[in-house]
């Protein structure tokens, strides 16, 4: 069979043969997904898909997600002939520092790219978001004859990504939510880097997505059928019920001399073989990055269609303004990502003496007092709603039946919960949260760190966050999590001491333009003197005693989330030991050492002063603390199951051990100092060094 259009074939081989060049030029990339997926490519962007290349955010846009991301010289290719501002020189570029088209696309840098892709499988869990994002919209804005969000959500697929567990997790969420506006292309080219996919899949696809409520179909040939293809996306379009998906048989590598090989998919043809690919479809062997005017002129279409759209659009929601002022209003202010003028002064406080209270308990009480008026607040738990505390009681549960609702039933589904989170994020319009156990966020690490790196909006709300969530042991007590998570470039790791730091976390969390994680206590914690402002210091002086020995040495202790209440006792116990070798002892909270570390140094330095010695308590792990403290109490093992009391006692976390401790620890200081000559305690890292040098983008500087 061949393609029946001469437009159609002359463009699809012409994107064939760029995307082939593409990696040929950067010697380095996958040119068999692109040559075997341009088909369906070029049906999508030429047929299908209704965007505005000149005002790539227009937000009523279809959504296209490429999942498997290694197929990106396609989607660049697509950008390119569409008209968004990604040149032919951009594509000569491909994989070198700097290009708008990077190894894998990544939404920050590339106009068009809606999330980024590489790690696979995240892409379908990004596609489920933005269908839920839009059925969302579509629930609390839409009116009769006024389709504020009416768009659909196209993502293509390869084997790797229905291979991934976050997948599988977003595929059967999807088809429980009945996601109808959701459609999925798989191209099922029967090959993987290792081989056949026979050697490691070979389960039913069909008879697995109609299992979990999705409407199938397949192409036989997806190498050539244009017409199938389009008739297929138009009867998935038209099933409102069900999400769906297209199966396209298709050659990975098509027209290549190794066409159908595993030995295209993951490195350059060569030279002789563009040659061939040229050739084969009727190209000059001498010609570069050539793109025909035809192509060109079929590809102007697209451009003048989406520009038609949008003004239609605009105009729509102008009248919808006239008639809905109040939501049109609302809409356009959570679309421009604009928060309500007065939403600080709904952040509540305690006094000192106010009783103690778990941090996760506080935490849903600061939720629920900002949720009625910031609407973008959407999200849910990983099935443990009763435990995270996040419950939207001005709200209800999204679900098939009501879009309208703003909390989302993940299920027992981490990593797709985060990955959803992500494209909410990614969407506009929403600030999603998204909870489960601090322990098990790293079932969701791969899309955490897909937060980070494209500075999604995303508040994780993460409890039972230490040793103090008692019985259940350290397959639940985590205490490795807070230093893999504070490693993690561009990501608030936030763990407050009680109910005002709670708050000022959350306040940090809507402010700051990336994602931030809320570590908080399934125990009761006492209230200090704190505030929700002194978060934003991330790390300040909760109190100060003084000794009975003015020639000691001073001491601070450093501590976090449910170990401030340890140091202040700790603290006591020096302040009263008549033998003690310090002067004075500090307590420092610190409840976000990123924003910490954002202060000026003359700051950092009157919180960890020089000439005093700084221990560090937190029951988690030590690494990364030699940055703040001289020594630490920690973690050096995982945890056991006991009540919370005689785990913290078992692991030396209480007010009598931290206090020896740190008087047996300056001791050996000084004698190792002594002995080298050295007669001073030398400052910590933090009270002097500069900055980090990690970005933050849009950190808050105050409440």
């Amino acid at each position: 069979m061949s393609i029946k259009n001469e437009d159609d074939k002359l463009c699809i081989n012409t994107i064939r043969v760029v995307a082939a060049e593409m990696v040929q030029a950067a010697n380095s990339g996958h040119p068999g997904a692109p040559m075997g997926l341009a088909p369906i490519g070029h049906t999508l962007f030429s047929k299908v898909i209704t965007a505005n290349p000149a005002n790539p955010k227009w937000n009523n846009r279809d959504r296209f997600v490429l999942s498997n991301g290694h197929a990106c010289a396609l989607q660049y290719t697509l950008l390119h002939l569409s008209g968004y501002d990604v040149s032919l020189d951009d594509l000569k570029s491909f994989r070198q520092i700097g290009s708008k088209c990077p190894g894998h696309p990544e939404s920050f840098r590339t106009p068009g790219i809606e999330v980024s892709t590489g790690p696979l499988g995240q892409g379908i869990a990004n596609a489920v978001g933005f269908a839920i994002a839009q059925s969302h919209l579509a629930g609390v804005y839409n009116k009769p004859g006024f389709p504020v969000s009416d768009h659909f959500t196209y993502v293509i697929c390869g084997d790797g990504c229905l291979q991934e567990g976050v997948a599988a997790e977003a595929i059967s969420l999807a088809g429980t939510m009945k996601l109808g506006r959701l459609v999925l292309l798989y191209d099922d080219n029967k090959i993987q880097i290792d081989g056949e996919t026979e050697l490691a899949f070979t389960e039913d696809i069909p008879q697995r997505f109609a299992a979990m409520g999705w409407h199938v179909q397949t192409v036989e040939d997806g190498n050539h059928d244009v017409e199938g293809m389009l008739a297929a996306i138009d009867a998935a379009k038209a099933e409102s019920e069900k999400p769906s998906i297209v199966i396209l048989k298709t050659t990975i590598g098509y027209a290549a001399a190794k066409e159908g090989t595993e030995e295209v998919h993951g490195a350059p043809l060569g030279a002789a073989d563009i040659v061939n690919v040229k050739t084969k479809l009727g190209f000059d062997p001498a010609a570069s990055f050539a793109v025909a005017d035809q192509v060109r002129a079929v590809y102007a279409g697209v451009k003048a269609r989406g520009a038609a759209a949008e003004e239609a659009w605009t105009a729509m929601l102008a009248k919808y303004s006239a008639e809905f002022p109040a939501e049109a209003a609302e809409y356009t202010r959570r679309m421009a990502g604009e928060l309500p003028a007065d939403w600080k002064a709904l952040l509540p406080s305690w006094p000192a003496d106010a009783k103690a209270d778990a941090t996760r308990n506080t935490s849903g009480l600061v939720l629920n007092a900002l949720a009625p008026k910031l609407v973008e607040l959407v999200g849910g738990s990983a099935d443990l709603t009763p435990s995270n505390k996040t419950w939207l009681k001005c709200s209800r549960n999204y679900s098939a039946e009501d879009r309208a609702g703003r909390y989302l039933r993940f299920g027992v589904r981490e990593h797709a919960m985060a990955a959803i989170g992500n494209a909410l994020a990614a969407y506009g319009g929403f600030i999603p949260f998204t909870a489960t156990f601090l322990n098990f966020i790293e079932y969701a690490l791969g899309a955490v760190r897909l937060s980070a790196l494209s500075g999604h909006h995303q508040i994780y709300v993460m409890t039972h966050d230490s040793i103090g969530l008692g019985e259940d042991g350290p397959t639940h007590q985590p205490v490795e999590a807070l230093n893999l998570l504070r490693a993690m470039p561009n990501l608030l790791t936030m763990r407050p001491a009680d109910g005002n730091e709670v708050a000022g976390a959350y306040a940090a969390a809507i402010q700051f333009k990336g994602p931030s994680v809320l570590a908080l206590s399934r125990q009761n914690l006492p209230f200090i003197a704190s505030s929700a402002a002194k978060v934003f210091d991330g790390a300040y002086t909760a109190l100060t005693k003084q000794t009975s020995n003015a020639a000691g040495t001073p001491l601070v202790l450093i501590a976090t989330g449910s170990e401030v209440e340890v140091a202040i006792a700790a603290a006591g116990v020096v302040a009263a030991d008549a033998n003690t070798a310090f002067s004075s002892v500090s307590v420092v909270s610190a409840p976000c050492l990123e924003l910490f570390d954002a202060k000026p140094a003359s700051y950092r330095a009157s919180v960890l002063p020089a000439g005093a010695y700084v221990v560090s308590v937190e029951a988690a792990a030590a690494q990364g603390w030699e940055k703040y403290a001289h020594a630490s109490v920690a973690m050096t093992t995982f945890g056991e199951s006991a009540p919370t009391s005689k785990l913290y006692d078992h692991f030396g976390f209480t007010g009598v051990k931290v206090a020896a401790r740190a008087e047996k620890e300056v001791a050996a200081y000084k004698a190792a100092m002594a002995a080298a000559g050295i007669n001073v305690i030398v400052p910590v890292p933090a009270a002097y060094a500069p900055a980090s040098g990690t970005t933050y983008a849009g950190l808050p500087a105050s409440l």
